[in-house]
């Protein structure tokens, strides 16, 4: 790694050791779906380590439950100033060090960073949303940028490319969703459409009682309908993309698959069980990740709609 169109401050780690230390913090959280697993190329993984721990931290200051909110927004705050720094500053912390020479190295967008911190910024202003359209909203910023980094990391900037990683990401994060209703009721977070919710008849004393009843099975059903319809519409990519980064995307879309399916075969009583990966499940989508031809399209979308 050249750290020549980088200025360092004196004193600054190296940035070798940034990326280190942006490695170990992504290799010690544990998540639903890969992060610059093994099965990535080794020249890429630093850069993915450097983009995760970026967004780590700024989930960290998000979730600080006992900060007050005011300081929270003041924490992301200063991480967006040292975002809008690191490439035109001599950075000195070691996530700005590496995150800085991996945008200038692939030729980064910032705004997909800016995107990331809106959504944590969102995080610790509401707890609850109105429509599904807002939920469409606040995944456009949470999840959505991190797949189009993963693609820009790779050389795909074909714009068709990015919406379907759009609508991948956005199923991916209301799979997460669904899966987590009684895990976010007991951070106070709801992440169910509260238009939604009454429409199916199904209010929010209900779910703070965590009441499993037709109306909430009725309410979860259409939601993850929409949801796999995105999955859907995003599929196409998972055939498209080459090599290693292609087989890490089919894995990470049949997981997301596997949880939505597990949601309806537990008809979505998620207040008694959460579905997750178990190995064996594991074994299974490595087998159908391997299989590229099944996720091929004759014709890929040339627009794709969000459905709602």
């Amino acid at each position: 790694m050249s750290s020549s169109s980088l200025q360092l401050s004196p004193g600054a780690p190296s940035l070798e050791a940034a990326y280190a230390y942006c490695q170990r913090v992504a290799l010690g959280h544990y998540e639903n779906f890969p992060v610059g697993s093994l099965i990535l190329p080794k020249n890429v993984r630093p850069h993915v380590y450097a983009i995760y721990a970026f967004a780590r931290a700024a989930d960290d200051f998000a979730d600080e439950g006992t900060t007050p909110a005011a300081q929270r927004l003041a924490n992301l705050a200063d991480w967006r100033c040292q975002l809008e720094a690191c490439t035109v500053g001599r950075p000195t912390h070691p996530v700005f060090l590496a995150l800085g020479h991996t945008i200038q190295t692939h030729n980064l967008p910032q705004q997909l960073f800016h995107d990331l911190l809106d959504a944590f910024e969102l995080d610790v202003r509401r707890a609850r949303h109105a429509t599904f359209e807002d939920l469409l909203d606040y995944s456009r910023c949470s999840a959505n940028p991190v797949g189009r980094l993963m693609l820009l990391l790779f050389g795909h900037r074909d714009p068709v490319w990015h919406q379907m990683s759009d609508a991948i990401c956005t199923a991916l994060q209301l799979t997460n969703f669904w899966q987590d209703v009684a895990v976010d009721l007991r951070q106070n977070r709801v992440y169910l459409p509260l238009e939604e919710m009454t429409r199916h008849g199904y209010c929010e004393a209900d779910l703070q009682a965590q009441r499993y009843t037709p109306a909430f099975v009725n309410l979860m059903s259409s939601l993850a309908a929409r949801t796999e319809a995105l999955f859907e519409r995003g599929r196409p990519l998972c055939g498209l993309v080459p090599g290693r980064f292609g087989f890490e995307l089919r894995l990470i879309w049949l997981g997301g698959m596997h949880i939505l399916q597990a949601l309806r075969r537990i008809e979505f009583n998620v207040f008694e069980r959460r579905p997750t990966l178990d190995l064996r499940a594991k074994a299974a989508l490595a087998l159908g990740a391997l299989r590229r031809a099944t996720f091929s399209a004759t014709t890929p979308p040339t627009t794709l709609q969000i459905p709602t």
